[in-house]
């Protein structure tokens, strides 16, 4: 044997045996019907879980323990405060925001003017197109693009089997769908939307696919980032009933809420809107921004504005893609539910809640600002006056006792009074005989000379004490429910017709007041604690707890609250409408005193009337503290929720009817957005597009990568970024290059082995 065949021969076994047995060369396995880019490449996944989390089979959600964020930048929010532009603003603009930069007030006039100009103007104000179309549509494809590569690094989208930004193709050739992700080894098409909505234009090319004899083996997966809108649950059924089941039984079309809330970074500048809300000193050039902050800024003040503003935002988002906005969100609910550390000089973390609206869309929400300016003009009064003035007083004797003066001049104070003649009809109406109720009422009630005779008494709506939790630094006000008092009363000025009253003993008195704590007490102070009516009585309520907490924390030591409190100034937070009188409410009083209720007639004759006197005492606010034990068992991710909240609106956890939504009183500029796994979006494009309307979908999809520039450029090559090599073996190019430089090396041994001997023997 030459010399040369026992090198090929040493390298050869050289190669077995560091590899095992050599390869044998497979059948080439048929050309996939899609193309698309390695998921890992597209998105950079370096340091994705090697295990990763397994998408669960069937409808699901993610586990609630699991719920987290993601950022994405959109500079654009920076400007939500620009004013409308002045003739001269856009003569100076022109109608091409193509050569202005970002930031430049004049690329958002010459966007605004192009829209106004074409063949679908906005409809709306110039805020409400900056809002929901300029800012809006840029904040899409970047939340768009962030969320699909946060559910890839999620995931372990890593290796050949994951493919992104896959097109499907008909027999000729042309596109009818395109998907976010397929997983060739589990044979799943994944379609990611950040929102809890489907885009319905994607759905003719769901059913073509599923339809498709090359897919019959494949499954379908949507992937939301928040919880599904009632249309996307039943267009989702609906194809899953057309495509129908897998060879074992399984659903082919599934959905899965990975639920993460999206936090737009960007940096404040001199077009960027602060509002006061519990601000201390508004008008300095700061304010507060957060999630509150965000949706005050679309609210409309009545239901019918808004639900024009709802349709415009179906005009100009057809996908659907865009996330819960105002029209979401209950207001009527809106209430004050955590404060934190109010360190001098660094402003306050706080966070609303609110009931979330079931239909938005036919039934949107409406009244923000109004709402979260009461909650924060009453912080503010129970702050600045001493909690001595904090009563209010409807009683026939006493028409120069009716509340404080400085009290009266605002919206806290007028909440109280309306809330307690409120209160008054109320006790009416519950003791009417002619209602299940007042019957019960009066057949627990004793008789005088064969008549029913009440007795005058006094009822008045005062704090239970509220359940919190001191903790993080700050109060969470986990409940703050009222109460009713009630003791008998004699008055002087009674009403007309009084005199033939009918005089009850002193046990008759005490017997008939029982019946009025059992039977009417519980009803009223149910309506107080959950009627719409008191809405914003148990509003100024919450802010009233919160307010009591700063001051014990300014007590301890100086909070940027200190020149408010005990000023007994309330010059900055007057009665919002200016018509509202304490006179006018009295004489509402004093018709409802003397004249009555209703009126009924007893079987032996004669006019009863319902006589109640009362008041609204909040001077004092009790409170209880939950116990860390009772907090965690109750509210395990209450925490995680309010600190999200600040940033941003966000799901209660704990309640799938609430939402979040805060703020921190001195925002401070962000320097753009971390780079976490979800990485973040671009600013997209200018929210005109050809035809005014402009924008891609949220989440890619058919009308491209939907990037908006945010998608990570790609590396040159598939393995780069420092990713380990996926499969069970080395891949064969690694194993030729090595057997090749094997192979050389054995040919030089052996030849200077065979040189060395002949010069030995030599």
């Amino acid at each position: 044997m030459s010399y040369l065949m026992r090198a090929l021969a040493a390298a050869f076994c050289a190669v077995v045996l560091a590899f095992g047995s050599a390869p044998v060369a497979a059948a080439p396995a048929p050309p996939l019907p899609f193309t698309g880019q390695r998921c890992d490449s597209k998105f950079d996944l370096s340091g994705a879980p090697k295990k990763p989390d397994t998408i669960p089979v069937g409808d699901a959600g993610r586990l609630k323990a699991n719920w987290d964020t993601y950022d994405f930048t959109n500079q654009r929010q920076s400007m939500d405060g620009l004013p409308a532009p002045t003739p001269q603003d856009l003569a100076d603009a022109g109608d091409n925001p193509d050569i202005w930069k970002e930031g430049d007030k004049r690329k958002v006039y010459a966007s605004y003017a192009r829209r106004q100009g074409s063949s679908n103007p906005y409809g709306g104000t110039f805020k409400d197109w900056l809002n929901e179309v300029y800012i809006e549509n840029a904040a899409r494809n970047a939340r768009g693009a962030a969320y699909r590569r946060k559910v890839a690094f999620d995931f372990g989208m890593v290796g050949p089997h994951w493919l992104c930004e896959v097109q499907i193709k008909d027999a000729n050739g042309k596109v009818i769908r395109t998907y976010d992700a397929v997983n060739t080894k589990t044979k799943e098409f994944i379609e990611f939307k950040s929102g809890g909505a489907h885009t319905g234009n994607q759905i003719p090319g769901d059913r073509a696919v599923m339809s498709d004899r090359r897919f019959a083996e494949y499954k379908l997966r949507y992937i939301f980032g928040q919880e599904q809108e009632k249309k996307t649950t039943t267009a989702l059924r609906n194809l899953g009933k057309a495509a129908g089941n897998t060879a074992n039984g399984l659903p082919r079309v599934t959905a899965y809420e990975h639920r993460s809330t999206p936090i737009v970074r960007f940096t404040p500048g001199q077009y960027t809107k602060f509002d006061p809300t519990l601000n201390p000193n508004p008008g300095t050039g700061s304010g507060s921004r957060g999630g509150l902050n965000d949706m005050l800024n679309q609210s409309k003040p009545t239901p019918e504005t808004m639900r024009q503003q709802i349709e415009r935002i179906r005009a100009n988002d057809p996908t659907g893609q865009r996330l819960r906005g105002p029209g979401g969100v209950d207001f009527s609910t809106l209430e004050l539910r955590f404060v934190g550390a109010p360190a001098k000089g660094k402003g306050l973390d706080y966070s609303f809640t609110a009931k979330k609206m079931p239909d938005p869309d036919e039934n949107p929400g409406f009244g923000g600002e109004a709402k979260a300016q009461l909650i924060s003009d009453s912080f503010f009064t129970w702050l600045a006056l001493t909690p001595d003035k904090f009563w209010v007083n409807l009683n026939p004797d006493e028409p120069n006792r009716i509340m404080d003066a400085k009290f009266a001049k605002t919206d806290a104070g007028r909440v109280l009074l309306e809330a307690d003649l409120q209160m008054k009809h109320d006790f009416a109406q519950a003791m009417n005989p002619e209602k299940p109720l007042g019957k019960k009422f009066w057949d627990a009630t004793q008789l005088t000379d064969g008549l029913p005779c009440l007795h005058s008494f006094r009822n008045w709506i005062e704090p239970a004490p509220a359940q919190v939790r001191e903790q993080d630094g700050g109060i969470y006000i986990l409940d703050a429910p009222l109460k009713v008092s009630s003791v008998p009363q004699n008055y002087t000025n009674l009403p007309p017709g009084s005199d033939r009253a009918c005089k009850p003993t002193e046990a008759q008195i005490k017997h008939n007041h029982k019946a009025v704590l059992d039977v009417i007490v519980p009803e009223i102070e149910r309506k107080i604690n959950e009627d719409p009516y008191y809405a914003d009585l148990r509003r100024v309520y919450t802010s009233r707890v919160a307010a009591e907490w700063i001051r014990q924390q300014d007590a301890k030591k100086a909070t940027d609250y200190r020149a408010i409190i005990n000023s007994n100034n309330v010059g900055k937070w007057p009665i919002r409408d200016g018509k509202w009188t304490t006179d006018d409410l009295w004489k509402r009083f004093l018709k409802s005193w003397n004249e009555g209720d209703y009126k009924f007639e007893w079987k032996a004759g004669g006019e009863v009337y319902i006589y109640q006197m009362g008041g609204v005492d909040f001077s004092k606010s009790p409170k209880k503290n939950a116990t860390k034990q009772q907090f965690t068992a109750k509210h395990q991710y209450l925490p995680r929720s309010t600190k999200v909240s600040v940033q941003t609106m966000t799901d209660d956890a704990e309640s799938e009817e609430i939402l979040l939504l805060g703020g921190n009183t001195d925002a401070k500029p962000t320097t753009g957005a971390t780079k976490p796994p979800g990485g973040d979006g671009g600013d997209g494009g200018d929210g005109n597009g050809g035809d005014g309307n402009g924008g891609g979908d949220d989440d890619g999809g058919d009308d491209g990568d939907g990037s908006g520039g945010g998608a990570t450029t790609p590396p040159a090559d598939d393995t780069a970024g420092g990713l380990p090599i996926t499969g069970d073996s080395v891949p064969v190019p690694v194993l030729v290059a090595l057997a090749v430089t094997l192979i050389a090396a054995g040919a030089a041994l052996v030849w200077w082995a065979r040189h060395r001997r002949r010069t030995f023997v030599s």
